[in-house]
């Protein structure tokens, strides 16, 4: 098969062919049709976060099950499934208290880049094994991944739109509802409009959020945020202080909640700085490994809360069919979002338009 393989950070991916294992015990074969290009993936790709190489990345993805190993009850041929970013094993504390995304074996999968319970690696270029971002490995033409990586949807959902269910849209609406818990009537601030942020903004709008306010550089993506329901947006190049103008247009207090989801250290501390006492600045946006932050102790003695999210703290199997169905009833536009599609030859190009802020979201099509 055909695949999108690293095989030094920093360096171009390398569109390959590799050879696939079989799926063994309780692993399915997908054949994928469409996959979200996300910049969860490029941080690993830039070596902001450790990976072994080689490595095929890759992780937002959606096609049809083509096979099923032993034991696998789940699903079954010929289902639609999405990949998930985070995995979980069911069987740990945090899976059994309804925490799936904290589940312990993903911090394993994502620095090892295996499969779950170290059960090695299904893909291979002559006596050489390549490792799968996230378990997964997506940007190919096919992928072999546990059962409980992947979860089953509607047979008509487009493949090449609710690919994104699998991080970035999920990340987004589960930190506003999951995370932090948004109220109608609350004043939700968004640092960081790009995927997650505006999938965040839709999260803000479907909690019943009475301000919604946007921060970014980029023009077209705080016009999105407009159309998609912020009620004011903010370009720092027109601010002195953007936590500043936050608190202006939250009545002179701050904000309820804020979503951090740029991924930058420095934006994290202007959304800590942006929520009153007692509110929440929820971290969405991965930064680099190396990456501090600090704060004055005090702070958290007026009752200002900072806290990650994996996924939006979603759990998978329910929320994933749900927001699904929303977005097939017209309820979450997330085709919205999604400004270009790329060919799997055309990888590197779609990362490249990332980066150089061409595009929203894009989609490579199998």
């Amino acid at each position: 098969m055909k695949a999108a393989v690293l095989y030094e950070a920093g360096k171009p991916l390398v569109v390959e062919e590799v050879e696939l294992d079989e799926p063994q015990a309780n692993e399915i074969l997908i054949k994928l049709e469409a996959v979200g290009v996300c910049h969860t993936d490029l941080s690993f790709m830039k070596g902001d976060m450790p990976c072994p190489v080689p490595v095929v990345v890759g992780h937002e993805g959606c096609g049809i099950v083509e096979k099923v190993g032993p034991g696998v009850t789940s699903v079954q041929p010929g289902d639609k499934v999405i990949t998930m970013v985070s995995f979980s094993c069911g069987k740990c504390h945090f899976c059994a208290i309804g925490q799936p995304t904290r589940c312990v074996e993903n911090i394993n999968i994502m620095m090892m880049a295996e499969l779950p319970f170290f059960a090695g690696k299904r893909i291979h270029k002559g006596d050489q094994g390549i490792s799968q971002l996230f378990g997964l490995g997506s940007f190919a033409e096919y992928c072999v991944v546990h059962e409980r990586a992947a979860v089953k949807i509607r047979s008509d959902a487009p493949s090449d739109v609710v690919c994104l269910m699998g991080c970035g849209i999920t990340t987004g609406i589960g930190s506003v509802i999951n995370t932090a818990k948004v109220k109608p009537g609350d004043s939700v601030v968004v640092y960081g409009v790009g995927g997650v942020g505006l999938a965040a903004v839709m999260g803000a709008k479907l909690a019943g959020a009475g301000n919604i306010i946007a921060v970014a550089r980029s023009q077209n993506k705080l016009d999105m945020a407009k159309e998609l329901g912020a009620d004011h947006v903010i370009n720092p190049n027109d601010v002195d202080d953007v936590p500043t103008k936050v608190k202006e247009l939250t009545g002179g207090i701050g904000a309820d909640s804020a979503i951090e989801a740029a991924g930058v250290a420095s934006v994290m501390q202007q959304a800590f700085g942006s929520i009153h006492n007692g509110g929440i600045c929820v971290i969405a946006g991965m930064a680099p490994m190396i990456d501090t932050l600090t704060f004055m102790p005090f702070e958290f003695l007026l009752g200002k809360t900072i806290k990650g999210t994996v996924q939006g703290d979603i759990v998978g199997s329910v929320d994933v069919p749900k927001l699904v169905d929303m977005y097939m009833a017209g309820k979450l536009p997330i085709d919205k979002l999604i400004t270009k599609t790329f060919s799997l030859d055309q990888v590197n190009e779609a990362f490249e338009a990332m980066e150089n802020k061409q595009v929203l979201r894009s989609v490579i099509k199998i």
